[in-house]
């Protein structure tokens, strides 16, 4: 680090005093937390307008779901380890998502399409100069060309609140790794975002990662958008008491909006809510309380820890908007399997192509719709989430087969963004509930 200017005269004690602690002031103070009134912005499907078949489109998403349960699953596994008097250093975040969100970022603004994660706190974009970069579809952000961007000093709040930090020429410089072993690093900053288009809502000083370093597959988004509980997230930081999202499904024409404070309420009186659990061991994530499966008219058995968050961290459910499918632990799964398979009239296949573990033949020249489904409900804490049949067994038109979008998993179980389409979900974060209603995302 290089040392402080000498003054070229003698300053008094009272003076001296007085810039150390504007010095120090400066160096705490963390950016404006506004209150909002009401933000609306929109989300695109990641796949979307890049010319996958349907095939292709259920391939991709699956092949990123069962990375994230993984990375879910070693993070996990890291931090109870930690938690316990180790010394591994967790992965701070599940990677890379489902869903893009349209923002702008600097002065004048320029596009910033991010990854939305609700796994992961961070805020970040790659910038130049950019040592090692990924290729993104929209120009790499010039902080120089900006005239609000400012970096923020090892001392602030946002700095502090960092997994893994340290300083250059008091300068905050940051690396943010993620639990499927991609990273970002750079200096941490504040700049003006803009929410909406064309006359979008601007937001000064909102803390970011100005990246110089990537590695990792966030193609073809700039970077990354953590909504998770932590205080580096987006909405801590906008001081929003709620936000909630209503997702269209994929190939849909219409975007999926995503609505923070005074706009993120629910329409209709079916809306249930069920409050959020804490984790200690992963302050991030969004936990819920999953007291039982219905599957028909069969309420599944297994144990009552089967779903809960273990002492160590491990365990649990949680609501996470970057994993396609429901995974369920292994106990859970296996009694759903077990019912589903009992109830559905049809001999089991091999979903092996698509990715999926139950699958079911169609009768030759029998169509999907024509087929009796059980009806799949989760009862949380004080809320039912009864899900209708096509948010949950989707048929794969290249093998003639109708396929469970539900699979097992070891540790974390994850309700999937694929299960909350066409319903408003609703993280009430002043009242730490999740709020939802069944919703038609394409008129909201």
């Amino acid at each position: 680090m290089a040392e402080a200017p000498v003054a070229t005269w003698p300053a008094s004690p009272t003076t001296t005093l007085m810039l150390v602690a504007l010095a120090i002031f400066a160096a705490i103070a963390s950016p404006a937390s506004t209150a909002l009134e009401g933000l609306r912005v929109d989300l695109t499907y990641v796949d979307s307008g890049r010319n996958f078949t349907k095939l292709e489109l259920l391939q991709r998403a699956l092949k990123r779901s069962k990375h994230r349960v993984n990375t879910l699953a070693a993070r996990a596994t890291l931090a109870a380890g930690a938690g316990i008097g180790g010394e591994l250093e967790a992965p701070v975040n599940a990677g890379s998502g489902e869903f893009i969100v349209d923002l702008g970022i600097g002065t004048p603004s320029v596009p910033f399409p991010a990854i939305l994660d609700t796994g992961s706190d961070l805020v970040w974009t790659q910038c130049k100069p950019c040592s090692s970069c990924y290729k993104q579809a929209t120009p790499v952000f010039d902080p120089s060309a900006s005239k609000t961007f400012a970096t923020l000093g090892c001392y602030s709040k946002l700095c502090q609140a960092l997994p893994t930090s340290s300083c250059d020429l008091l300068d905050c410089v940051y690396l943010y790794s993620y639990g499927d072993y991609s990273s970002t690093q750079g200096v941490l900053a504040t700049e003006t975002f803009t929410f909406g288009s064309p006359n979008g809502v601007s937001v000064p000083d909102v803390g970011f990662g100005c990246s110089g370093y990537s590695l990792g597959d966030f193609e073809p988004a700039a970077g990354l958008v953590g909504l998770g509980r932590g205080p580096l997230s987006l909405t801590s930081q906008l001081g929003v008491g709620k936000f909630s999202y209503c997702l269209t499904k994929p190939g849909e024409s219409k975007k999926s909006p995503l609505l923070f404070g005074s706009l993120a309420n629910l329409s209709g009186t079916h809306a249930q809510s069920t409050p959020f659990l804490h984790n200690p061991t992963q302050a991030t994530f969004y936990y819920l309380s999953l007291k039982g499966i219905t599957v028909g008219p069969t309420s599944l058995r297994f144990p009552p820890t089967t779903f809960a968050i273990n002492d160590d961290g491990t365990g649990g459910v949680i609501i996470d908007s970057g994993t396609t499918i429901t995974y369920l632990e292994t106990e859970g799964y296996r009694a759903l399997r077990k019912a589903f398979v009992s109830q559905v009239k049809l001999p089991v296949g091999n979903g092996s192509e698509a990715g999926l573990d139950l699958c079911f033949q169609l009768p030759e020249g029998v169509s999907a719709e024509r087929v009796k489904v059980p009806k799949l409900v989760f009862h949380f804490e004080g809320a039912d989430l009864d899900l209708p049949p096509e948010n949950y067994m989707v048929p794969d038109e290249g093998s003639g087969q109708l396929c469970l979008w539900v699979m097992g998993t070891s540790g974390t179980s994850i309700l999937g963004n694929f299960q909350q389409q066409n319903f408003h979900m609703l993280y009430d974060l002043a009242g730490n509930k999740l709020a939802f209603t069944p919703a038609h995302c394409d008129q909201l």
